[in-house]
């Protein structure tokens, strides 16, 4: 014998479908259609934390070398005051980068300029708190596909814009202080990374965070005396000449 539904329990789904379509519109009424998807913050995505599309992916250049990215060519001039991974108790954590100093120590360095490690484009420039200071993120794509990232923070001045291409040897900004926070130093690091995560300069754990010093190392990809600039450097030359 077969039970068929009564028509009250008919209606009565049928009512909570109508219910639950109500409410789906009402709220989607309330968004704005012109509302950012990322993270709001005043009206405006928050740039420090998001992913890059695909599109953005595919622009990113083919880095085949890296140098260091103060001092001279071969990171010359250059002392490591507080190295990668280093724990500061003071802190709360271990040193997520490097802080690269001129050797004159304290604020001799400051203006000094600040190199692209290698070839990429930028990917954040801005001045993300306090503590940061002015700070650029330079994507890459290292010789073997993965995706890295060079961040250089507590800049005094910022010399690229964001989605710009950046040659190996290329400036970027130069030595800061961070708006006073800090004796003049670059704080350097290298990530493996497809989205822009902005981040602290201490941590317990290391993430996606690289030695800076070792990557270069061994990314390098150039013989002790090869001092080169980029092929990217003069193609972006020929192009502005035109």
């Amino acid at each position: 014998m077969q039970v068929r539904p009564s028509k009250l329990l008919i209606l009565l789904v049928l009512a909570a479908l109508a219910g639950a379509v109500f409410l789906l519109k009402r709220q989607a009424a309330e968004i704005d259609a012109d509302s950012p998807l990322a993270m709001p913050a005043h009206g405006e995505p928050d740039h420090r934390f998001h992913f890059l599309s695909a599109w953005q992916t595919a622009e990113i250049p083919r880095a085949l070398r890296f140098d260091p990215p103060l001092g001279s060519n071969h990171g010359g001039l250059v002392y490591n005051a507080q190295k990668f991974w280093e724990m500061n108790d003071k802190r709360g954590g271990h040193h997520t980068g490097d802080d690269l100093n001129g050797i004159g120590g304290m604020n001799t360095d400051l203006g000094d300029p600040v190199f692209c490690t290698a070839d990429g484009r930028v990917v954040y420039a801005g001045e993300p708190s306090p503590g940061w200071g002015k700070l650029v993120v330079i994507a890459h794509t290292a010789a073997d596909g993965r995706p890295l990232h060079s961040m250089y923070a507590h800049l005094h001045r910022i010399d690229v814009a964001p989605g710009a291409l950046v040659p190996r040897g290329g400036k970027v900004g130069a030595v800061g202080t961070a708006n006073g926070y800090y004796p003049a130093h670059l704080h350097f690091e290298m990530r493996t990374s497809d989205g822009v995560d902005i981040g602290a300069g201490y941590a317990m754990f290391p993430l996606n965070r690289l030695d800076p010093a070792a990557t270069i190392s061994a990314l390098r990809n150039a013989g002790a005396e090869e001092l080169s600039p980029a092929p990217l450097a003069r193609m972006l030359a020929a192009d502005g000449a035109r």
